[in-house]
């Protein structure tokens, strides 16, 4: 793996852990001849944005990044989400405080394009935006309605740039238009970083069960990239399978 010498004031940081219930050691899945979490890294050093680390309670994880090249630095076990896990991870990484830009990448998108993750900082960069995201137009029927799709309720500021107002697992809003599936990837300048991961849950947050909807109910402003691909998430045996079959067709 090659590292990223360019854009010294963004991380893109990706934690992992090994206790996932539906698919039990899921970052050490073999993909393509490689774990998921490398697979997940080089996608990261692709979108020549920032430094990648891996942020994770496992040695063998922190071994397996290390021994290709990577860089992963240890965290502690009792984190609740994968925001309190970088944020820990930008402490020791950057105590200084020199880092402006955090981008989270979930370790389980090993499809995911190198050019969606640089195009994640993007309303960071553009506009006023404490925190971006991704969003993509829904176009199956059934996954207006599937509750495991979560919508993007947003205002459009110019083509392709939105702002949020609302995260659901509903479909929503209601009438004509196009609904939109949100993405879990997201960029943060890192003053809001701290401020998140110090705020407590929300009701709303508690209600759907989306951790974003503590930066909402706190007034925080959430912009969203629209892209036109949606990357591939790996939770189940199922998926894991989908993901083999498009790196071998890749």
């Amino acid at each position: 793996m090659s590292q990223v010498k360019q854009a010294d004031n963004t991380l893109i940081l990706i934690p992992a852990r090994m206790a996932s219930t539906r698919l039990p050691d899921k970052p050490m899945a073999d993909i393509g001849g490689v774990a998921m979490i490398c697979q997940v890294y080089q996608r990261a050093v692709e979108a020549n944005i920032g430094t990648p680390w891996v942020a994770t309670d496992s040695e063998v994880i922190k071994d397996v990044i290390v021994s290709e090249g990577g860089l992963a630095v240890l965290t502690g076990t009792h984190h609740q989400s994968g925001s309190d896990r970088i944020w820990e991870a930008v402490s020791k990484i950057d105590p200084a405080g020199e880092i402006e830009f955090i981008i989270n990448l979930q370790g389980d998108l090993p499809t995911i394009e190198g050019k969606l993750i640089a195009q994640s900082l993007q309303p960071l960069l553009t506009g006023d935006a404490e925190i971006a995201t991704l969003g993509v137009e829904i176009t199956s029927e059934e996954e207006k309605s599937n509750p495991n799709v979560v919508k993007i309720v947003a205002s459009s500021i110019s083509e392709n740039h939105m702002r949020a107002i609302y995260f659901t697992r509903a479909p929503a809003p209601w009438g004509p238009g196009p609904l939109y599936h949100h993405i879990g990837i997201y960029a943060y300048r890192r003053a809001a970083l701290e401020k998140f991961v110090n705020l407590p849950p929300s009701p709303l947050e508690r209600r759907e069960k989306l951790e974003q909807l503590r930066a909402i109910e706190a007034g925080m402003r959430i912009d969203v990239s629209i892209v036109d691909t949606l990357p591939l998430g790996v939770d189940t045996q199922e998926d894991l399978e989908r993901a083999r079959e498009w790196f071998s067709n890749a």
